[in-house]
């Protein structure tokens, strides 16, 4: 080593590059063991870029555009490699219930009117946690707690994930 030279650093090995998704996983073709992508619901409608595998490889999505990911859903390169599988991350939720049916559906509809991502359950709604939203919720009288867990949001009526844009066109208005 030559005084004042700095040794040039090992290069990042390159990230895997993903081009190909399917509800199923693919053939093996290494004996790679799969690997998991953790994704808000916001990332999974995020098709393209560069993300991080949970065990810390590096990944480079370049999948067509289209729909969202799905949580379960298989991706793989052009060249095989290992998979990697779609899973939901966790994150910080709003989940609203009440003491009646018709004040659930009430809220839910608030919540759409201001195009809010909404994941339905039965007896309750689930967004991400806004303290805009709580606030209001609770002065209708919900019960509103946080939680930690993976979202699922309805996809929509123009069939898209949260955060997508869509015409409003003729269907409706806010008047």
């Amino acid at each position: 080593m030559f005084p004042g030279v700095s040794p040039v650093p090992e290069s990042a090995p390159s990230p895997l590059v993903l081009t190909r998704r399917s509800p199923q996983p693919p053939p093996p073709p290494s004996l790679a063991p799969p690997l998991a992508l953790a994704l808000s619901a916001d990332e999974r409608s995020r098709l393209r870029g560069q993300r991080r595998s949970l065990c810390g490889q590096e990944l480079l999505l370049q999948l067509e555009r289209g729909a969202p990911l799905q949580p379960g859903e298989w991706l793989s390169g052009a060249r095989g490699g290992p998979a990697v599988q779609v899973v939901a991350a966790p994150e910080t939720l709003l989940r609203v219930r009440a003491q009646a049916p018709l004040e659930l559906l009430q809220a839910a509809y608030h919540l759409g009117n201001r195009h809010v991502a909404l994941e339905l359950r039965a007896t309750e709604l689930r967004l991400l946690d806004d303290p805009v939203l709580a606030d209001l919720l609770g002065r209708r009288g919900l019960l509103v707690d946080r939680l930690q867990e993976p979202f699922q949001p309805e996809a929509g009526a123009y069939g898209s994930s949260h955060g997508s844009a869509h015409s409003h066109g003729s269907v409706h208005s806010h008047g």
